[in-house]
């Protein structure tokens, strides 16, 4: 018989019930439920990515310090702020432990019942993992005309890292409403090559029942999956080119700017 829980398809790790869908509020703040995160599943293709089930939460997050340059004889005063190399951007996950599926099985490792990993020191492979921002539909309609419709950025264009993703069918009213127009809009992010830096398992307590897993990952890279990233890339806030994110560079370099005027 089938694992249900590990049975990729369809976009998704898994066919029970854990992996059904239901709504979520449209508004213009981002919210969680729509949020999709998606790794490869132990026995999925190659280069396939699918949406992990129970996953309670997700948490990226990287820094980079910025040295301090000061000048003997000129006071107390900053003469340059020069930032220093980003440290590698970490992430944790926390999920429900899944007796047919564990946190290892759902990132692509034999773990459980499909093999043998049951330690960090058993991952030879890193694993990509893939974050959809989805939209609302109030954000769809602004963006892309459409209610029902996303938006597609062209490949490798400067949008190319915003693609539209389709849902399952759903029950319509006698008006056939939505139809085949079940798309949102989504910004892709891609965390690449991942390797796995901690896992624990919530206390085993008397006093509670579910079991959840948690993990830490650090990542090699991350990107829109489109854009050709290099030294020219366009990132704003450029003076050469008419735009001014700060007064101190503006296109004439001469002393400390031009003050803004409001």
């Amino acid at each position: 018989m089938a694992n249900d829980d590990l049975n990729p398809a369809n976009g998704v790790q898994g066919s029970s019930y854990i992996y059904d869908y239901g709504t979520s509020p449209n508004t213009r703040t981002a919210v969680s439920q729509k949020v999709r995160i998606l790794t490869p599943a132990y026995g999925s293709d190659a280069g396939t990515l699918l949406q992990m089930g129970v996953l309670s939460s997700f948490s990226p997050s990287e820094s980079r310090t910025v040295d301090e340059n000061r000048g003997i004889g000129f006071g107390d005063q900053i003469a340059e702020l020069v930032p220093s190399i980003t440290t590698a951007m970490t992430g944790d996950f926390e999920r429900a432990l899944l007796y047919l599926a564990n946190l290892w099985q759902a990132t692509g490792y034999a773990g459980g019942v499909s093999g043998p990993v049951r330690s960090i020191r058993h991952h030879r492979w890193p694993f990509d993992i893939e974050m959809q921002l989805v939209f609302s539909t109030l954000a769809d309609v602004q963006l892309s005309g459409q209610s029902g419709v996303g938006f597609n950025g062209a490949g490798g264009a400067f949008d190319g890292g915003v693609k539209e993703i389709k849902y399952p069918a759903v029950t319509n009213d006698p008006n056939n409403n939505p139809g085949d127009l079940r798309g949102h809009t989504a910004i892709i992010t891609m965390y690449e090559a991942c390797w796995f830096t901690g896992w624990s398992l919530t206390q085993l307590s008397k006093d509670s029942g579910m079991l959840m897993e948690t993990g830490g990952v650090i990542i090699s890279d991350q990107h829109d999956f489109s854009s050709d990233y290099g030294e020219f890339l366009a990132t704003g806030n450029d003076p050469t080119i008419g735009q001014l994110g700060s007064v101190r560079f503006t296109g004439s370099q001469s002393g400390g700017g031009t003050p803004f005027v409001g």
